[in-house]
């Protein structure tokens, strides 16, 4: 029976140099107040040019990002292929608004496709679309496109055509490809453009994934009326399922600017909703194609116990299960070693513009229902086993 408890699996593929900083790290991100004076010291010298991209990539750059490059994240890409884990590289860039930028992220993203399509250890490829366009333009789209005055809709276009550009790619290298859920006040713009690649790309399989997070209330009805249109323009459906990772600024805004709270209210309904999902999408697996991004030890068995009852092998081609480098290794390494497609988002990109990605992440492990005290104890019951301390 499949369990995570193996501590030997999940940490095969760390050196004893390596666990052991893994264990530092964490014993670190169990301080909330650290971790914030660290967050707002890290910004600020960065911010006056200091040189301290070395600390950085020696403390935490190292233990959640693949590299500042493509070329830097190979031996990632192989040291996770060797245990049967793909790599999802993801670039990180956050906060850009000029047009020379969003050309770049655009031809970077084209570039992680080629790489993927010639790399088996590379199975998808993924992007914001955030970072191909202007964050304003998108978010008045969001409440209709009609809103937008002549030069806005140049701006519009631009982006729309800059995602139109890497799904045909992709389309055109068969690898498939996640447009990532953003924040609410973006997330219809984006569904939109979503749901128009995966019209003009998906009709032969699922290149195009749209991501769909469940901690919203009305996502579960979005991802069954997404399927019907699916099914009415004889598209395949391919979705990217996860929790979701914007609450607090979430909550925030919808209190500022008085609408509903687009969020659950408790986190029982969330972990419901999203194994709603898992079924809805298990019943309907000759139209949709998965990939289950989380970090939820009952929501990945859940999903396993799915397959098995639905006659699915472990390996089915169009179930993926999908963790963030240097977390939940316990599920990814275990799932993998039971013959389950695994991938890890392996993010990269210059250190100064990974940082709002990196904070985030050391903010997530210091919350209450973050991973610190979980990846701390699974990794001192690894160091124990190995004698190490």
């Amino acid at each position: 029976m499949l369990s995570f408890d193996d501590t030997k699996i999940a940490f095969e593929y760390k050196s004893k140099k390596d666990l052991k900083k893994s264990y530092q790290l964490f014993s670190i991100l169990k301080y909330p107040l650290f971790v914030l004076i660290g967050s707002k010291l890290t910004k600020l010298a960065i911010g006056l040019r200091l040189p301290i991209n070395e600390l950085v990539k020696k403390i935490i750059f190292s233990q959640f990002c693949g590299g500042e490059s493509v070329e830097e994240c190979s031996a990632r890409i192989l040291q996770l292929q060797k245990f049967n884990v793909g790599t999802i590289l993801d670039y990180s860039v956050e906060g850009q608004e000029e047009a020379d930028d969003f050309e770049n992220n655009k031809n970077e993203i084209i570039k992680t496709i080629r790489i993927a399509q010639k790399n088996s250890g590379i199975p998808f490829s993924v992007f914001k679309i955030t970072g191909l366009g202007k964050s304003s333009v998108l978010r008045k789209a969001n409440n209709g496109i009609a809103l937008l005055n002549e030069e806005e809709m140049k701006f519009y276009n631009a982006m729309v055509n800059r995602v139109d550009e890497i799904c045909a790619e992709a389309c055109k290298l068969n690898v498939p490809i996640f447009i990532d859920a953003e924040d609410s006040w973006f997330q219809s713009s984006i569904d939109l453009m979503a749901e128009n690649m995966i019209k003009k790309y998906n009709s032969k399989s699922a290149v195009i994934f749209n991501t769909i997070q469940l901690y919203r209330h009305d996502r579960l009805d979005y991802l069954k009326k997404l399927h019907l249109k699916c099914l009415t323009s004889n598209s395949f459906l391919g979705v990217k399922l996860v929790r979701g990772a914007y609450m607090e600024k979430e909550r925030e805004e919808a209190l500022r600017l008085g609408y509903q709270d687009p969020i659950h209210v408790s986190k029982p309904d969330t972990d419901r909703d999203y194994d709603l999902a898992l079924k809805f999408c298990v019943e309907n697996i000759k139209t949709i194609s998965i990939c289950a991004g989380t970090h939820n030890e009952q929501s990945s068995l859940y999903l396993t116990k799915l397959m098995k009852d639905s006659g699915l092998a472990n390996d089915d081609a169009r179930i993926y299960f999908a963790q963030l480098l240097g977390m939940s290794d316990h599920i990814s390494f275990n799932l993998s070693k039971n013959g389950y497609n695994v991938a890890k988002y392996v993010p990269y990109g210059p250190i100064k513009e990974v940082l709002p990605y990196l904070i985030r992440r050391a903010e997530e492990n210091t919350s209450v229902a973050g991973q610190t005290g979980r990846e701390l104890s699974l990794i001192q019951k690894e160091i124990k086993r190995r004698k190490l301390l």
